[in-house]
């Protein structure tokens, strides 16, 4: 006993919380990154555009820093046990490896209550059910390598844990690049924002456009009459190019809005790419039927129905 108090100290604290907390971080990205593969193969019709490219991304920076670390801090507290048996029986190990048995037990018990509880529902669709999956065996396979860590002699690899591992380390390997695959390249995320931020902008000048021809029963005759002073509205330029965006008015209450896009809009909308499309007059996060486009110069015919934007009634300036 006296040993083993001499052998533990602020380093195995905080080594064992350290490497428990990576766990617990490592199994929720991973979570996290799976149900989004599944949210982007199943598509939910009652989220059309619903966009997991954000999630995917901060998923992999997570599993690609933590994971490693956590292999790292696992192997180091192996050995460390391994040169000193003792350490074994350090009660903050005991204490970290139990709550992750209850937490694990409880995520499997709850997983389980879920699945009852919406096949009783009449709710058991396909995505729920593979996210059911995946949860319950992300818990399954926490909880059993640490109920055998608990049970195993300090230092001892059996080989069905260490193929057991290599599976883990292999399973988030290939979710890692798939999630490359279908977020999409950092040149090309970039390539969407770049769009986004130009649907964006039409729809700015689509709306200061109407306004204009609101108040003054007529259509600008091109972008530098909508700049005002009072207000400080500028209309805004392409991010990417540096140039104003093309404005041609086609008749009385007819214009064209034009843009030079990199990629189409399905390739834009990840999460919603699979969505039944709705039409609405200002897009979101940059995705809407209505500002739909194909690579390269989209030119957007608009025509002011008079009945919908009505002109506003003037009233005499006070002198």
């Amino acid at each position: 006993m006296i040993n083993t108090i001499q052998k533990s100290g602020p380093k195995d604290v905080f080594m064992h919380l350290f490497s428990i907390i990576l766990l617990y971080v490592s199994a929720g990205s991973f979570i996290a990154l799976t149900f989004q593969f599944v949210n982007v193969v199943f598509p939910d019709p009652l989220n059309p555009y619903y966009d997991a490219g954000g999630v995917i991304r901060w998923s992999l920076a997570i599993l690609i820093i933590i994971f490693p670390v956590f292999l790292w801090a696992a192997r180091f507290l192996e050995r460390d046990m391994a040169r000193t048996p003792e350490k074994a029986d350090l009660k903050i190990r005991k204490w970290l490896l139990y709550f992750t048995l209850f937490a694990a037990a409880g995520f499997i018990i709850g997983d389980l209550i879920t699945l009852i509880f919406n096949f009783l529902e009449g709710d058991l669709t396909t995505r729920f059910l593979l996210k059911i999956l995946v949860v319950l065996l992300v818990a399954a396979g926490v909880f059993g390598y640490y109920l055998n860590n608990l049970k195993k002699k300090p230092g001892e690899f059996s080989g069905n844990i260490r193929m057991f591992v290599w599976a883990v380390v292999a399973i988030v390997g290939v979710s890692v690049v798939y999630g490359f695959f279908v977020a999409g390249s950092p040149f090309k995320q970039r390539l969407v924002r770049f769009d986004s931020q130009k649907v964006n902008d039409l729809s700015n000048i689509q709306y200061q456009v109407i306004s204009y021809w609101q108040n003054k029963n007529k259509l600008p005759a091109s972008l530098d009459d909508l700049v005002n002073d009072i207000s400080g509205y500028r209309p805004p330029i392409d991010s990417q190019t540096k140039e104003s965006y093309k404005y041609r008015v086609t008749g009385n209450l007819s214009f064209e809005l034009c843009a030079n896009f990199n990629l189409t809009s399905e390739e834009s909308n990840l999460g919603g790419r699979n969505y039944p499309k709705y039409s609405y007059p200002y897009p979101i996060d940059g995705q809407s039927d209505n500002w739909d486009h194909g690579v390269g110069e989209k030119c957007f015919t608009r025509t002011i129905d008079p009945e919908i934007y009505r002109p506003l009634e003037k009233v005499p300036a006070v002198r």
